[in-house]
C-alpha cells in the first residue's frame, strides 16, 4: 500500500551525488558551490544538466563566464562541501576562506577543486529558466578522474566513495557491494 507523501516533492529522490560547480566571476574571483542536482542528459554530444537558484551568486558568474567544472565530490570532503554551501560568493571569497587547493583545467579557464574524485570540463550549452532556477546544460569538453579509482564503468566504489546529499547537513556515502542484475532470456 502507498501513501500520500507529505514532505518535498524531491526527497524521495534523494540522496543525490553532490558536485561542486567552479565558475568565474567578474571580480576575477573563482566561486565554488555545492549542487546536488545534477544528472547526464545525452552522450552525444556529452552532456550534463545542472539547475541553480537564479539568486545565487554561481547564477551570475555563469551568465558572466559560461564556463564550469562539475567536481565530483569525496565523502572525504564532507565538511568543505558543507562549508562552501554555507556561505556567498557574494560577500566572501572562499577559495581564501577555506583555504582550498584549485588544479588548472586544460580546455576551460575555471580551475577544478582538488580532491575531487572527478573533474569534468564544461561549457554552457544551454539554459532553461524553470521557476526559481536556471537549468544549464553543459556541454562537456574533458573529463579527469583520480588514477587508479575509474574503470569503463565509472567510479569503484570500493577504492573511493562519493558524498550523497540528503538534505541540510545530512550527507550520505555508497556500501561498496555491487549487484548485478540477472539476463533475462
Amino acid at each position: 500500500m502507498y501513501i500520500e507523501y507529505k514532505g518535498k516533492f524531491y526527497r524521495p529522490l534523494h540522496p543525490r551525488p553532490t558536485v561542486v560547480l567552479g565558475t568565474l566571476c567578474k571580480n576575477g574571483r573563482v566561486n565554488l558551490m555545492p549542487a546536488s542536482w545534477n544528472t547526464p542528459v545525452s552522450e552525444e554530444p556529452p552532456t550534463v544538466a545542472i539547475a541553480v537558484d537564479k539568486t545565487t551568486y554561481t547564477y551570475e558568474c555563469l551568465e558572466y563566464h559560461g564556463e564550469a567544472t562539475i567536481n565530483v565530490a569525496s565523502d572525504t570532503q564532507i565538511q568543505l562541501v558543507y562549508d562552501l554551501g554555507s556561505v556567498s560568493g557574494r560577500s566572501v571569497d572562499k577559495v581564501e576562506k577555506f583555504s582550498v587547493e584549485l588544479v588548472p583545467s586544460v580546455k576551460i579557464k575555471p580551475p577544478g577543486l582538488q580532491g575531487s574524485l572527478a573533474i569534468l570540463e564544461g561549457r554552457v550549452m544551454s539554459r532553461y529558466p524553470v521557476g526559481e532556477v536556471m537549468l544549464y546544460i553543459f556541454e562537456i569538453l574533458l573529463v579527469r578522474v583520480l588514477e587508479g579509482i575509474a574503470d569503463e564503468w565509472g567510479l569503484d566504489l570500493s577504492k573511493a566513495n562519493l558524498l550523497l546529499h540528503s538534505a541540510g547537513r545530512v550527507f550520505y556515502r555508497v556500501a561498496p557491494t555491487k549487484l548485478f542484475a540477472r539476463k533475462r532470456v
